[in-house]
């Protein structure tokens, strides 16, 4: 893919996100190129799930779907993702949670990455990157969430505790300084705190958005150290709350 075609994506995900559905034509008058280089490069977004195509228009997926998260705020969640893959090594094992920053840097280290080993609870990401022959995947079982496309509950224990690992890359749905870091899903955030005990570092992937809510769910992420990686609009006092629990922040 040339750097022109993925600049080109990246602003068709951008319109999207904010009109939610366009045709075509108007599409191509916005990024001044043809119809057919538009279709084009609808098409690459369509192949990866962003997207969906409808008698002439595009539209991103279902708001619930893990694709429609994928795209928005795509650009900074792949700077984050991008960052973090720094972390990792060819040969290395590590542990991935379900989400969205968590299936691009699955995507960034599958491009890169040789001998690389990912255990996850995420049938998405197994799927996302099941063209990549220089990645292992192993599937963490459990019982099977349609929504979040995830594997949950108490297997997931069972089967993280054959493994350790250096780094556990998850995301979150929102953190306040009273419960720390937390999920939407009871079920989801338990799969969190099960694989964690598998790992020495758990790594924090997201926009720095996400701290102005917070989740029902607090992931209480109490073993072992944690590393948030963000983009660079965190406020100062959400910084020094964060170091304050001894969290490194990137």
């Amino acid at each position: 893919m040339s750097d022109k075609q993925e600049s080109r994506m990246k602003q068709i995900l951008e319109l999207l996100s904010k009109e939610k559905k366009m045709d075509v034509s108007v599409l191509a008058n916005k990024l001044d190129v043809s119809q057919v280089t538009v279709r084009k490069d609808l098409d690459a977004l369509e192949s990866k799930g962003f997207i969906r195509r409808i008698h002439g228009y595009a539209e991103l997926n279902d708001s619930d779907h893990i694709s429609s998260r994928l795209a928005y705020h795509y650009e900074e969640k792949k700077k984050i993702a991008g960052l973090a893959s720094e972390l990792v090594h060819d040969g290395d094992t590590i542990m991935i949670e379900s989400g969205s920053c968590c299936t691009i840097l699955a995507d960034i280290l599958a491009a890169r990455c040789q001998n690389l080993t990912i255990i996850t609870n995420s049938t998405f990401i197994a799927e996302y990157i099941r063209d990549h022959k220089n990645v292992q995947v192993i599937l963490l079982g459990g019982i099977y969430q349609q929504d979040s496309q995830c594997l949950v509950g108490p297997m997931i224990r069972e089967n993280a505790d054959n493994y350790h690992v250096n780094y556990f890359f998850i995301g979150t749905d929102g953190w306040s300084e009273h419960s720390g870091f937390s999920n939407k899903d009871q079920l989801r955030a338990q799969a969190v705190r099960d694989m964690a005990h598998a790992c020495d570092e758990v790594v924090v992937l997201t926009e720095s958005e996400k701290f102005n809510t917070a989740g029902t769910v607090p992931l209480n992420l109490k073993n072992g150290s944690i590393r948030l990686i963000t983009d660079d609009k965190l406020s100062p006092e959400i910084k020094d709350a964060l170091k304050n629990r001894g969290i490194n922040i990137m």
